[in-house]
């Protein structure tokens, strides 16, 4: 999947082209006309007033979307809360949603059904870019569950080495724009917010500390614990607290 600009980042560089062309033309075309030193200055500062103008209201219509999404909150979610979400975000639209196992889902965080195709999701809540292990996992997950295509979606965004990896490999890659996006396209009241999804979701015991993957609860003769699922590449382990 090719790597596209979002809308707000057009915007973002429309405006300001747009406003060097007003500044330059303000100066030029001011002092060509009246050839009046004191008339462009004037209308000059009354260009870059209006423009200063324009973009602080851009600036607070950004703010009060990215308020609106609740990815302020998701930022703060777990791995497990965020495949959680992301269930009832895509149930919302029409999708069977099915959160996989904690442990042996093979790429695979999410298996959606809709229309009679399958799709593999991947779940990356990051703070920084997502690399191209997230696209390879996905795209193998593709042939483990006979699913048409894989997606791979995050709160951040992704390395350009994985945009060009997905590009030719089935997979669509679903960074914060897009997401925030997908939540504001939603009906309001069809999916339960963030906080809410935290709220019911308690993570304490179900993520590793160490490497981020999930935990696992397993059994040995000295009773139950919480195993890393990625073992024995890692090995954190932590007692359970129930026997």
């Amino acid at each position: 999947m090719a790597r596209r600009k979002s809308k707000a980042k057009q915007q973002e560089e429309f405006i300001q082209g747009l406003f060097g062309l007003v500044f330059f033309a303000s100066i030029f075309g001011t002092l060509g006309l009246t050839k009046s030193f004191k008339a462009t200055i004037i209308v000059t500062v009354l260009a870059v007033a209006a423009f200063s103008a324009i973009w602080t209201m851009i600036g607070i219509k950004r703010t009060e979307r990215l308020k609106r999404s609740g990815i302020a909150d998701i930022d703060k979610m777990e791995g497990v809360q965020f495949e959680q979400y992301l269930g009832h975000l895509f149930r919302a639209q029409g999708y069977k949603a099915e959160v996989t196992k904690a442990a042996g889902d093979y790429g695979a965080d999410l298996l959606l059904q809709k229309d009679g195709k399958k799709t593999v999701v991947q779940a990356k809540r990051y703070s920084k870019n997502v690399g191209i292990k997230a696209v390879q996992e996905a795209q193998a997950a593709i042939a483990h569950y006979g699913a048409s295509e894989a997606w791979v979606v995050t709160n951040s965004d992704f390395t350009s080495a994985a945009y060009d990896l997905a590009k030719s490999n089935r997979v669509r890659l679903i960074n914060r724009e897009a997401l925030v996006e997908m939540i504001l396209a939603m009906n309001p009241g069809t999916a339960p917010a963030p906080k809410a999804v935290m709220a019911a979701t308690p993570v304490n015991e179900l993520t590793c500390p160490r490497c981020g993957n999930k935990l696992v609860l397993r059994n040995s003769a000295k009773g139950q614990f919480y195993g890393c699922s990625s073992f024995p590449k890692c090995r954190y382990i932590k007692k359970s607290q129930v026997g």
